[in-house]
């Protein structure tokens, strides 16, 4: 086992480790960025709850293209956030869904997840589910080639980052979040390079939770990638209904026959 002092990114402390040993299908999601304008992802995003037959749901992260802080529940603008968690209270009614936090949904709260009926989950998480364990993750903490990115995410999720945007009126924060949106656009517009992951990084995670495969999302570059023997990184999809071809997919897990990608349609 690695020693958990020497990796390049910290492992958090509480880790959570789930035993979903007795699942016989399991399904993953990320990066659905679930946002009013956006109205045909959204409709895929409802169906895919009403038809999918699973005994575990994974979000692993950025649900939301935006969540300014649990009291957008409260506020005359939250009409949509309470929409999407109702119907995904419904769908927790009958099976478990786990949740752990992304790069726009960092401020979600307990509130928010009692609501949808969604357990939290630290980032990254070790579940116990086939042969040897799973270990998933958001994925930005591992782009440590984002070397600003990375300062401003220290920054922002620090306990003085946290205290400072939650002191904040939710119109600040809806202001900070339109100028940040559009800082990260004109930077997309300057470059063609997308960051990925550190795979020594990503191998470190696996050697210190003795885990095999590693699901993430946020670089939206879905694929499998070989970490050495009997190891793998498995990239999940962004979704986004209007892209053509459509990205909509889920990734799915089904005991003795491992895990598949499944296509869906817009709703």
């Amino acid at each position: 086992m690695a020693d958990a002092h020497a990796l390049a990114v910290p492992l958090p402390q509480p880790l959570t480790h789930l035993d979903l040993r007795a699942c016989q299908h399991v399904a993953f999601l990320s990066d659905v960025h679930l946002h009013p304008d956006h109205a045909a992802t959204h409709e895929a995003w409802q169906h895919h709850l009403q038809t999918l037959r699973t005994d575990a749901l994974f979000v692993l992260g950025d649900l939301f293209d935006v969540w300014l802080g649990d009291d957008v529940l409260d506020h005359p603008s939250g009409d949509f956030e309470r929409a999407c968690l109702s119907r995904l209270r419904a769908f927790s009614q009958t099976t478990p869904v786990y949740w752990l936090v992304g790069n726009r949904d960092f401020l979600l709260g307990p509130a928010a997840c009692a609501l949808a009926g969604m357990t939290a989950i630290s980032d990254p998480c070790v579940v116990h589910a086939d042969d040897k364990p799973w270990l998933l993750s958001h994925g930005d903490a591992l782009c440590l080639s984002d070397t600003a990115y990375q300062t401003y995410r220290q920054q922002m999720r620090s306990p003085q980052g946290l205290a400072h945007l939650q002191a904040l009126s939710l119109e600040a924060r809806m202001q900070l979040a339109r100028s940040l949106k559009d800082q990260s656009q004109t930077h997309k517009s300057q470059t063609m390079d997308w960051v990925d992951v550190d795979e020594a990084a990503c191998r470190q995670w696996l050697d210190a939770t003795e885990s095999q495969v590693l699901i993430h999302g946020h670089t939206h570059l879905p694929a499998d990638h070989a970490l050495g023997p009997h190891r793998t990184r498995v990239v999940l999809s962004d979704w986004d209904a209007q892209a053509r071809p459509a990205r909509l997919q889920s990734l799915e897990w089904q005991r003795g026959q491992g895990f598949r990608r499944r296509e869906l349609l817009p709703a």
